[in-house]
This record gives C-alpha cells, sequence and structure tokens, in this order.
C-alpha cells in the first residue's frame, strides 16, 4: 500500500477515477530538501492542485477533455524531511509499483531530484529509455557541497542511469563551466531554445520510450516567478505549451514536473502554468489527441 498524506490531499481537476482503473496516475513527491536558493518546493503540489480549478476540463487546442480519461489523484506522498536516501526510496517504490500495475506516471514535484528514482524505475521497465529534460539549469554538476545526489546535480545521475547519448536536455542557459563540458561530451545539451531542436528531436525519437521532466524556470520568470532558482531569458508560457504539443507523436511513458515554488509567487500564476501543462500533457497523451484547427 503507497504510504500517503492524507491531510495534503487536493484532487487535480477532473480526477475522478479509483485507482483499479485509472490508466494515469498523479502523485505529489514534496521533496524539497537540497535546494541550492530557496526552499518552499514541497508546497506545490496542493498549490498546484487548488489552481488546477480555475481551468476547464476542456482543451480547445486539442479537442479533448480531461472527462475523457481514466486518471486518479492519489495525493502526496509521506516523505521524511531531511532524509533524502529514504525520500529517494519511497518515491522508487512508488514509482515501480505504479509501473508494474500498467498505469501512466504523472509525479508533481518538489526538488527536481525527484526525477532521478522515477527515471531508475522507468528505465527497468523500458529499456533505452530516453529522458527529455526541459530546464533552466543544466543539473549536470557531479555534486554540490559533497553531495552526490542534489536538485543540482540530478541529470548527471539520470545520465549514468540511461546513459547520456539517451538524455536530451532543452532551454538550457544556467551552469558552471564543467557542467556544460560535460554536457557536451556526454549528453544532448541545447542552450536558451526549446522549440526548434524539439522539433528535430522528436522526429528521431519514432517507436522509443520517452520519460519527460519539466523544470518550472525553463519558463522566464516573467511568466512563472514562483520557484526556488529563477533565471531571467527563459521561454514563455506558449511555447512551453508548444512543446507539449510536439511530443504527441512520441512514446511518452511517464512524465513530471518540478521545481513550482507557491511561497514566491502570490498571485499563482506559476501553479497555473504548472496545472495547465499537466492537462495538456494528460491529454496529449491519452488516444493520440490532436489539435483541433
Amino acid at each position: 500500500m503507497l504510504e500517503l498524506d492524507a491531510e495534503r490531499y487536493w484532487r487535480f481537476i477532473g480526477a475522478q477515477e479509483g485507482y483499479d482503473g485509472a490508466r494515469a496516475v498523479i502523485v505529489g513527491a514534496p521533496l524539497d530538501t537540497t535546494m541550492t536558493f530557496r526552499a518552499g518546493a514541497r508546497h506545490a503540489p496542493r498549490e498546484i492542485r487548488q489552481f488546477s480549478w480555475v481551468l476547464e476540463e476542456y482543451s480547445p487546442r486539442l479537442g479533448r477533455d480531461l472527462g475523457e480519461l481514466r486518471f486518479c489523484d492519489l495525493g502526496d506522498l509521506c516523505l521524511p524531511w531531511g532524509n533524502v536516501r529514504e525520500g529517494l526510496r519511497r518515491i522508487r517504490e512508488t514509482a515501480e509499483r505504479l509501473l508494474r500495475d500498467g498505469k501512466f506516471p504523472v509525479f508533481i514535484g518538489g526538488e527536481h531530484l525527484v526525477s532521478l528514482p522515477i527515471v531508475e524505475a522507468a528505465v527497468e521497465r523500458y529499456p533505452g529509455l530516453v529522458v527529455l529534460q526541459l530546464d533552466a539549469h543544466a543539473d549536470l554538476l557531479d555534486e554540490y557541497l559533497g553531495e552526490r545526489y542534489s536538485h543540482a546535480t540530478v541529470m548527471r545521475r539520470v545520465a549514468e542511469v540511461v546513459g547520456g547519448e539517451n538524455v536530451y536536455q532543452l532551454g538550457i542557459r544556467s551552469g558552471a563551466r564543467e557542467e556544460f563540458e560535460y554536457g557536451r561530451g556526454h549528453t544532448h545539451i541545447f542552450l536558451h531554445e526549446v522549440l526548434r531542436p524539439l522539433e528535430k528531436i522528436a522526429r528521431t525519437l519514432d517507436g522509443r520510450p520517452v520519460y519527460v521532466t519539466v523544470d518550472i524556470d525553463v519558463v522566464d520568470p516573467a511568466y512563472a516567478p514562483g520557484t526556488g532558482t529563477p533565471e531571467p531569458g527563459g521561454c514563455s508560457s506558449l511555447e512551453l505549451m508548444e512543446a507539449i504539443y510536439l511530443l504527441r507523436g512520441l512514446h511518452v511513458v511517464g512524465f513530471d514536473l518540478v521545481e513550482v515554488n507557491p511561497v514566491y509567487d502570490l498571485s499563482g500564476r506559476t501553479a497555473v502554468l504548472a496545472a495547465k501543462v499537466i492537462r495538456e500533457m494528460l491529454l496529449v497523451w491519452a488516444n493520440g489527441a490532436r489539435p483541433e484547427e
């Protein structure tokens, strides 16, 4: 049985199915331990759920409705504050359970380190897994302040799990010199841009299993100020949505959205953007949705 925190439960809009009947499952992973600048991402899952109710269940761009999907929201995992390894173990155990049960996992972070145990579980089920990262930061440090497990090192660890040649990093515009040197030699790293490289990448990944991780700070802080490490010069909210639509032809096997920090956005516009990305991703994934003209 999954260990969930009932007090943090807040259902995502349209999530009415029970676990047994659901194809997609939303889980909050409020890990918030290794943040390098501003903590507060632990509050994101509940905030995103709450702001999802601002949206309609229907997407006019995709011509589909959340009511057509069979998905549930299990609430948030109980994660022990300060115990990174145990938190990662619980997230991986949950991801393994979802994949074993044939579910499509959607995780809401929390800090970006939550992606690692999910990818570890996914690559066991889907050999040859490709990881698409939309992010402002390379996250390729080998260690940060002596720690190998950090939101600043997560993609280095992911590259070690799936192979750097299977990691595609889009929108990157921040990192240490050694991170970019590692990225140029080991991963597919694309600076600043998201849409143009993604169009080319998508054509090469047909039929391969793909895991998508979106750090909300890929978006310029003018559109998404509620994040722990804002980085100017990012894409617009519309560009992020267009990137999601480009994934329609890919075999996406799981998805996470991380690094929303509601403490630094009282307007809620970062949370509602995150909620809309999750809504559109669910609709894009389900039954080959195609946009209406």
